[in-house]
């Protein structure tokens, strides 16, 4: 039975985000990458044949983990306030609880050469910005939100204010406060109700 390689693809992505979190998505090159796992040189290379591939499955691991705990959270709750709340509170407690890679989507996916990405990556990140469209819309039309501004609203609610929450002290590399999920959650619900209880 042959042995399970030492330096797999997830190793060297695991080094990959510990790079990028610390010195930003120029610290992640392939010699870099081995040194930090520990790695050959050629071990990057066989499972990367390029520094553009990845960079590419970096950003695509960490968003693929992160849409695992965000877009079911979208329907574990009818009540369609209640699911956009509960949407900005997962956003705040999986960067909490994942750093690092929190760090690394922060830079957004042009930082990591997204132009310069193998088609079948860049194919993948348009299939993931596709889910997240499609949650949107679903929160949007439960929420009967139907204008401009109201979709912006919904947008703004479960991504951006909860971003908000945790972009300065994910940059400042300061602890999030303990009531970072519930200002997130309140302030998503409060938004899209329009200030009424």
């Amino acid at each position: 039975m042959p042995r399970p390689p030492r330096h797999d693809e997830s190793a060297l992505l695991d080094a990959a985000v510990r790079l990028a979190a610390a010195g930003g998505p120029a610290a992640v090159t392939m010699s870099a990458v081995a040194r930090e796992s520990g790695a050959p040189n050629g071990s990057v290379y066989h499972r990367f044949p390029q520094r553009a591939a990845l960079l590419a499955e970096l950003w695509l691991r960490t968003l693929g983990d992160f849409h695992a705990a965000y877009l079911p959270v979208f329907a574990e709750h009818a009540e369609p306030h209640r699911a956009a709340g509960a949407a900005a509170r997962q956003v705040v407690a999986w960067c909490r609880a994942n750093r690092e890679r929190a760090v690394v989507l922060l830079h957004g996916a042009e930082a990591f050469g997204r132009a310069e990405w193998p088609p079948e990556q860049q194919q993948r990140e348009r299939q993931a910005a596709e889910q997240v469209r499609e949650a949107l819309a679903g929160l949007a039309e439960r929420l009967g939100a139907a204008t401009p501004l109201d979709l912006d609203r919904v947008n703004l609610a479960v991504v951006g204010l909860p971003l908000a929450v945790v972009r300065r002290h994910l940059r400042a590399g300061t602890p999030l406060p303990e009531h970072a999920e519930e200002l997130a959650e309140r302030g998503a619900i409060d938004l899209l109700c329009g200030g009424k209880p």
